[in-house]
């Protein structure tokens, strides 16, 4: 016997209550006492299918919002990731937990606001540039990653590519809940790895050759493996890969080859960034060949998007948004976002509606047919009745599953997200969003209507301000901990001047 459940299930298990009601968008929902009860009775719980699918989570590294053909982008080449989309949902209002790589992976990574534990800022520099406990600079221990939750459900979990959430004792990928890992455990690195001058590794031994010489290649060949070496034994033992490209963050570097293709752009930054695209585009298309050739497409869940919006270095486009990686404009927080499992998941639609990066871990487990695990206990740097009231408050796991609206089967809730990085604060709720800054006066916008953000109708409606604020401080009063670490005055600098200097414009050329 197998339980579907639509997104109104809300995920927060614990050990001492059997019996919890949370809220959820405008209903209450009921749960504890019927999963337990099932679990009591040796009773699986999954969605869709008798055997719980592959998931697949693809990561592009600041990648512009308009930087695909099927969100904008006139001169770029990504036939593989539109054809992603054709057989799946394109999500046009996704957001990220964040404007900025790391954070917005520790968001993804455990389906929990960052802040809720402290992860505000980018870890760009070694332990001794930090004043701050050495045992706290990454993903806290005690936060469970998808890879946790999946492996606790029977799936073998892999990473490659790039990491950014720790690398000291108690961080490494497979000490948080991975199998396999490969790649380097910080925010960058450069596209020809040398022999002997490189970053990366494959589980803890550090890599001296290369089945590729251009790193994005070589991360497609490392995932192609992993999955293939996984066939015969899918139908016992489900997998789970995260593939995890740097592409197309800086340094600017792309093959001859792929520079090629793209003599028609005449800005020579934006052709290196389009042929880095291509590269990542190749690289999505080989692993979704793979999986034909296994037979396995149709039993794979597969998620892609980026970390966060277009940076200012890389000669991406936001498209019709403005803003840019570090600020808290659309430009910097929202995503396209595709979902595709051929067979179950609707081919060719748009989905409109909000969603966020922090609804990975109620998807991926309700098409796993698991509960997530429930969370540990507070750290000794956490307060302990902020953490208990937060609970309360917004559940101990912070996103929705997404199923039953990917498959046209429920209408997207109404949502209310938070930002806060770099001297900005935002909150989205609703058709509303409230971005407070530090250097200037608060504005609000509606997205919706006004993507890129050039309304300003803060002081036309004080009232719906006033409501945005209380929601802010409640949530910001809620919190479990203060940052527990900062990034250099430098990026707060750089946020503000980002804020109003980067206007939707047209692609360049």
């Amino acid at each position: 016997m197998r339980i579907a459940f639509g997104s109104d299930f809300r995920f927060s298990p614990t050990r001492h209550a059997p019996l919890k009601m949370l809220k959820h968008g405008s209903g209450v929902v009921f749960m504890g006492v019927l999963a337990l009860t099932l679990l009591l009775a040796g009773i699986s719980v999954s969605p869709l299918h008798a055997a719980s699918p592959n998931i697949l989570l693809v990561l592009a590294d600041d990648m512009g919002y308009g930087d695909l053909e099927c969100t904008g982008s006139q001169l770029l080449k990504t036939e593989r990731i539109d054809g992603l989309a054709k057989s799946g949902v394109l999500c046009s209002r996704a957001y990220v937990a964040s404007s900025v790589c790391s954070p917005s992976r520790a968001g993804l990574i455990t389906g929990r606001d960052p802040r809720r534990f402290g992860y505000q800022a980018n870890l760009n520099m070694g332990s001794s540039n930090y004043s701050t406990r050495v045992d706290l600079l990454g993903l806290p221990p005690g936060e469970h990653t998808l890879a946790d939750h999946l492996a606790a459900v029977g799936y073998s979990t892999a990473l490659v590519g790039k990491w950014h959430l720790g690398m000291g004792e108690g961080f490494h990928p497979q000490e948080r809940g991975f199998h396999h890992f490969c790649g380097m455990l910080g925010g960058g690195h450069g596209y020809f790895p040398k022999p002997g001058n490189n970053k990366l590794e494959r589980n803890g031994v550090p890599l001296t050759d290369f089945s590729s010489p251009y790193l994005t290649d070589f991360f497609t060949d490392e995932a192609i493996r992993w999955i293939g070496n996984q066939d015969g034994e899918a139908d016992e033992k489900p997998w789970f890969m995260f593939l995890s490209y740097n592409a197309p963050h800086g340094p600017l570097q792309a093959t001859e080859d792929d520079l090629a293709a793209f003599s028609h752009i005449k800005d020579r930054k934006r052709r290196t960034y389009a042929a880095m695209m291509l590269a990542l585009d190749r690289g999505v298309g080989r692993v979704l060949d793979r999986l034909d050739e296994l037979g396995e497409r149709d039993n794979t869940l597969i998620c892609f998007f980026s970390d966060n919006g277009g940076a200012t270095g890389n000669a991406s486009w936001n498209g019709q948004l403005s803003g840019t990686k570090g600020t808290l404009r659309e430009g910097g927080v929202r995503i396209p976002m595709i979902w595709s499992w051929p067979g179950t998941i609707p081919r060719a639609k748009t989905h409109e509606g909000v969603i966020s990066s922090l609804d990975l871990l109620p998807t991926f487990m309700a098409a796993a047919g698991g509960m997530p695990l429930p969370l540990g206990p507070p750290r000794s740097h956490e307060d302990k009745n902020n953490r208990r009231k937060a609970v309360a408050l917004y559940g101990e796991y912070d996103g929705t599953n997404l199923l039953p609206q990917l498959l046209g089967e429920q209408a997207a809730p109404r949502r209310t997200l938070f930002w806060r990085l770099q001297g900005q604060v935002a909150v989205l709720d609703g058709p509303d969003k409230l971005i407070n800054l530090s250097h200037r006066a608060p504005q609000v916008f509606r997205p919706a209507e006004d993507a890129g953000e050039q309304e300003d109708r803060f002081d036309a409606d004080r009232t719906r301000a006033d409501e945005l604020f209380q929601l802010m401080g409640k949530w910001q009063a809620s919190l479990a901990t203060v940052p527990l670490w900062g990034s250099s005055p430098y990026w707060s600098s750089q946020s503000a001047k980002q804020h109003d200097n980067y206007p939707p414009r047209a692609e360049p050329e």
